[in-house]
């Protein structure tokens, strides 16, 4: 009754909010809307499970000196610090929550972003090295699209900028949207397969 339980459940709950999307009655939105309060309690919990299991593992890494544990340490101050504020003070505009996450978290998350784009730029270089045809076109039309996206694109050639424009809104938009509704039949075939009880990976299971 374990595994069968679980099972029910999710295919009961999942089929209703397939039906609530197709049927706009107002008894079947009224009920779908309480699933989804019910979904955002059920989350909350999984936050407070989360912080939990963080503190758990950093702890266990700083009592048994595992690998990089002096990071740990930083990591359960910032933790608890925010935590403790937070709660203390309030998270609304101009309160001390607010002022750490606005000066102190977004300046480190935008050095860390910073230092992504050197490692893309690694990654664009040797995906355009040119040895086949496919990789000739994409390096052609990564070259034209960032010079024409570029004040020096217009100097070299006034026409690079509406070329740019069409690679952006003609070819790369229709392999973007084949892209995404590859992913959108996937999310669909794998919501399907977790109703019917198919999936069972959430289960801990095969």
């Amino acid at each position: 009754m374990r595994r069968e339980v679980p099972l029910i459940i999710t295919a009961i709950f999942g089929s209703f909010m397939v039906i609530e999307y197709f049927v706009p009655h107002p008894s079947v939105t009224g009920f779908g809307e309480m699933l989804q309060q019910w979904a955002i309690i059920v989350v909350a919990f999984a936050y407070v499970l989360g912080v939990a299991n963080i503190v758990r593992i950093n702890g266990e890494k700083i009592s048994k000196r595992s690998k990089d544990w002096p990071y740990a340490f930083p990591l359960l101050a910032g933790l608890g610090f925010m935590l403790t504020v937070g709660v203390v003070f309030g998270v609304g505009n101009g309160t001390l929550f607010s002022d750490f996450y606005l000066y102190a978290y977004a300046p480190m998350s935008g050095t860390m972003f910073s230092l992504l784009a050197f490692f893309i730029a690694s990654a664009a270089f040797r995906a355009f090295r040119i040895r086949t045809l496919e990789a000739g076109l994409l390096a052609v039309a990564a070259v034209i699209v960032m010079l024409g996206r570029v004040p020096v694109g217009t100097e070299i050639w006034d026409k690079l900028p509406v070329i740019s424009d069409w690679i952006m809104n003609a070819p790369q938009m229709a392999a973007k949207r084949a892209i995404l509704i590859g992913a959108a039949l996937g999310a669909i075939s794998t919501g399907l397969k977790v109703i019917l009880g198919i999936e069972r990976n959430y289960l801990g299971g095969d």
